[in-house]
């Protein structure tokens, strides 16, 4: 018996370290309240969730310089954030992705040249990996009181030429109006975030 017990934990470990780096399915869920945190963003200096956010919440979206998904995105990205912006909720990027498959280089270029918003450097994945996030890009809306109202995708089609609902825009201006946001949580799409462990497109 104990012989099969010490078999049975051997297999365990052997399945654990082939099958590499495992996120939580759960995350963040909607109606959970953040705490407040600290990280460096590409410009060096170190921000908290609470400073950078706006008076009416903030959004924490998940980027990545080398996806595809995400390049096809940044005009609307930008465009949402600065409408939105003037109405008090501000965009808060991630990048997630580890050094090997994304050098600080190059987000710092990336961010600079396509976002008038401060990129945060997720070192060791924590962030995405409290939130559960798995996509670039992926995004998290938090009221004003910083409880989350929605998660998901920011519309419904990554090219943009066939957009039918605009699933982040919806969720702003429903919570905007004082009303509850009726769909809370979509699907995420894009590219895998590269955790530490994870290979991917080499640095440059």
């Amino acid at each position: 018996m104990r012989r099969n017990n010490i078999l049975f934990v051997a297999l365990f470990l052997f399945i654990a370290l082939i099958s590499g780096p495992t996120v939580s399915a759960d995350g963040i869920e909607v109606g959970t309240k953040l705490e407040n945190f600290k990280l460096t963003a590409t410009d060096g200096k170190e921000y908290s969730f609470d400073e950078l956010k706006g008076k009416n919440g903030a959004v924490i979206i998940f980027l990545s310089a080398q996806c595809p998904v995400v390049k096809a995105y940044i005009d609307r990205i930008d465009a949402i954030a600065a409408e939105y912006k003037a109405k008090g909720i501000n965009f808060i990027g991630i990048n997630s992705n580890n050094r090997d498959a994304e050098s600080l280089e190059w987000v710092t270029n990336d961010a600079a040249e396509n976002f008038k918003f401060p990129v945060l450097i997720d070192t060791d994945n924590k962030l995405a990996d409290q939130f559960g996030a798995t996509v670039t890009p992926e995004v998290f809306y938090f009221g004003a009181d910083n409880v989350l109202k929605y998660h998901g995708a920011i519309d419904n089609d990554r090219s943009g030429k066939n957009i039918q609902e605009q699933f982040l825009r919806t969720a702003f201006d429903t919570a905007l109006s004082g009303k509850d946001i009726e769909k809370t949580r979509t699907n995420a799409f894009g590219c895998t975030i590269k955790r530490v462990g994870m290979a991917g497109k080499p640095a440059r």
